[in-house]
């Protein structure tokens, strides 16, 4: 089985600035993903053209069993938190997970949010600035594959330093109860070594993913426990888009 996870930036190239809902469908089909988590995923945006970049995702790389969850609604600069399982029908923002098995249940899962602003020290920047997180969440499939299920998670956490280490550790702590194996994958704004021992699972994949055009650091994780292991070495995949690249696995259970 092949996983992948990728921060999207709403599909957006830093080559050129744009958006085109085509060339991120075709990267999809390069990656060749069974089971994709994705971020910063636009569902009727006017910035990604009023395109729900999941089913664009789904149609691209074959995947029947997908999901949205919106941790934002609204458009840029009049954001609003998205609660709950319920999705708004507006303009909305947050994660998704698309797989080509089928999948038993869903789950959100509702992290924690630092509720007042806190310093952000930027790459080049000078003095740190003072910024307020967004809401975040997980989403969690059972997924049916002919050598058993699968728990397969996507997640998004925050950039804000120490925060996304408290996040990833509740994470961890409400996915006990689900089947193992379990694949956690997404961008944990945290490097390997950091995110191994923040969650007491094992890196699947590691290579660089961060920034774009020469990274320099993992952010984005494929994390497992239980009967998984890679077959062989992950790829950093740059796909033309985004400020990050994607991150391929091939995995087996054991």
């Amino acid at each position: 089985m092949r996983l992948a996870t990728f921060n999207i930036l709403h599909g957006r190239s830093l080559v050129d600035g744009e958006v085109h809902v085509g060339r991120f469908a075709d990267a999809v089909r390069e990656l060749d993903a069974d089971v994709l988590a994705l971020q910063e995923v636009d569902r009727d945006q006017p910035r990604s053209h009023g395109a729900d970049l999941t089913v664009v995702a789904a149609e691209a790389m074959g995947a029947p069993a997908h999901r949205f969850v919106a941790t934002l609604h609204g458009e840029p600069g009049v954001w609003t938190a998205a609660t709950g399982d319920h999705q708004p029908a507006v303009a909305s923002y947050g994660i998704a997970l698309l797989s080509r098995h089928p999948v038993r249940s869903w789950h959100v899962l509702q992290l924690p949010v630092l509720r007042r602003r806190a310093p952000v020290r930027w790459p080049d920047a000078r003095w740190p600035t003072l910024v307020r997180d967004e809401p975040r969440a997980a989403l969690v499939a059972v997924v049916e594959h002919p050598d058993g299920p699968l728990t397969v998670v996507a997640t998004h956490l925050t950039y804000i330093p120490g925060w996304n280490r408290r996040q990833l550790r509740q994470l961890v702590g409400l996915l006990r109860p689900y089947p193992r194996p379990l694949a956690l994958m997404g961008d944990l704004n945290i490097e390997r070594d950091t995110a191994v021992r923040t969650s007491g699972l094992r890196a699947l994949a590691a290579a660089d993913t961060f920034p774009v055009a020469e990274p320099d650091r993992q952010l984005d994780h494929i994390l497992g426990d239980g009967s998984i292991q890679p077959t062989g070495p992950a790829r950093s995949v740059d796909t033309g888009l985004s400020d990050h690249r994607a991150l391929v696995v091939e995995v087996t259970r054991h």
